[in-house]
């Protein structure tokens, strides 16, 4: 049945259409514009799209670029502490979930925006438009007129989604779910989770244990298997000629020929330092308790959970699940032996504040300690940090 409600002639499926594809665009700029480009500046962005997705923001949102982009940073600078403007493990699931827009406005503070808002627009239609008092509104009521001028009074609901999308899906979701529920790559040290695979629905951002272990990365996918929408973006703006300067995360390179130890690949390690640790964990941890029956039966209905455990750094188990694994480190000295050179591998880390001879030193005998064990896992593991370093190396023509 077609509508004559508005300007347009329309079915039903005419604004759920539509409906999709605004909020697909104002999630698109939430997350490349608002949240890679402006608040980790993981890429630069042309400046006729950098001013578009500004004014679609405007018109859809009411976003402040330099409100978002200040508290995201301090969101980052002081995650799931009580400065964390939105962290759950600190208010609560329930709290971030439905009131996350509310802890936004808290948060756009003065001093907030003094210390965390550099480098974001404040030219003439910023000032006077976009973050003014009453411009700011004009662009979501614009928004309204025109969806009521299309399709009537359904018009009205188009606009009310569009007004809760972010709120629920970024602010709610992303800051609330995602800090208390997924999977995890990385021992990032907060509670960031991935939330599933495939980062469609909210642009990437369902990846976010990816994205606060490599915060300055433009692309949040890391395993495989895993699909960052926003990154499929990115780099279609770079075929365009819209996008630059595109970062992927710590600058470290691996070559095949290299295994001296020196200062470059202990800093380079460094760098890398979540994914080493992952590696570590899915290629010498994970594989000592597969191939061992005796592991799994004396793990029971323990198995499942056991290599989660074992990925986590020992200072977040709790007092039970401290005590259920050193009785089982008890009955499996050899996981035990593979366990305390995982902690120690990661206490290097630490010494990144001394000096890079310093860091050089424990790495290197870390290394020989490692290979000195007599596994072949944990040599082909050694063999592969030995490959680190900072420089790439020229490629002499044949």
């Amino acid at each position: 049945m077609t509508l004559a409600t508005g300007l347009l002639q329309w079915q039903w499926w005419h604004p759920v259409l539509y409906t999709l594809v605004l909020t697909h665009l104002t999630i698109v700029s939430v997350t490349v514009y608002l949240h890679r480009h402006s608040a980790h500046r993981a890429l630069d962005l042309h400046p006729v799209l950098a001013h578009f997705f500004r004014f679609w923001l405007w018109l859809t949102t009411a976003i402040i670029t330099k409100e978002w982009t200040a508290i995201h940073r301090r969101h980052h600078a002081s995650c799931e502490t009580e400065d964390d403007p939105h962290s759950p493990q600190i208010l609560g699931l329930r709290k971030v979930l439905w009131q996350g827009a509310e802890l936004y406005k808290e948060a756009a503070n003065e001093p907030t925006l003094k210390r965390y808002g550099n480098g974001t627009p404040d030219d003439w239609i910023e000032r006077h438009l976009y973050s003014h008092k009453i411009g700011n509104w004009a662009g979501i009521a614009l928004m309204a007129v025109i969806n009521i001028s299309l399709f009537g009074p359904i018009g009205l609901s188009i606009w009310a989604i569009q007004m809760l999308w972010i709120p629920f899906w970024a602010a709610g979701v992303i800051n609330g779910v995602a800090h208390f529920w997924g999977y995890r790559n990385y021992e990032s040290p907060d509670a960031a989770r991935n939330l599933v695979p495939w980062g469609i629905v909210i642009g990437g951002e369902e990846l976010h244990n990816n994205h606060h272990t490599y915060p300055n990365s433009a692309k949040l996918s890391s395993r495989w298997y895993e699909f960052d929408l926003g990154w499929a973006y990115i780099r279609l703006f770079k075929a365009l000629g819209l996008a630059s300067k595109i970062r992927r995360g710590p600058l470290v390179f691996r070559h095949d020929g290299k295994s001296m130890i020196d200062a470059d690949t202990a800093v380079a390690a460094a760098n890398d330092r979540f994914r080493v640790m992952a590696q570590f964990h899915r290629r010498v941890l994970r594989k000592a308790v597969r191939e061992d029956a005796g592991i799994r039966l004396s793990a029971g209905q323990h198995y499942r959970r056991l290599s989660a455990w074992l990925s986590q750094n020992q200072e977040q188990w709790d007092e039970s699940r401290r005590q259920w694994m050193t009785e089982f480190f008890d009955k499996h000295p050899e996981l035990h032996k593979l366990h305390s050179l995982k902690e120690e591998l990661n206490a290097i880390w630490a010494l990144r504040t001394r000096s890079r001879d310093e860091l050089a030193a424990a790495f290197k005998d870390w290394c020989e300690k490692a290979e000195a064990y007599g596994s072949e896992t944990l040599a082909d593991f050694t063999l592969m940090l030995r490959q680190y370093t900072l420089q790439p190396v020229a490629v002499r023509p044949s």
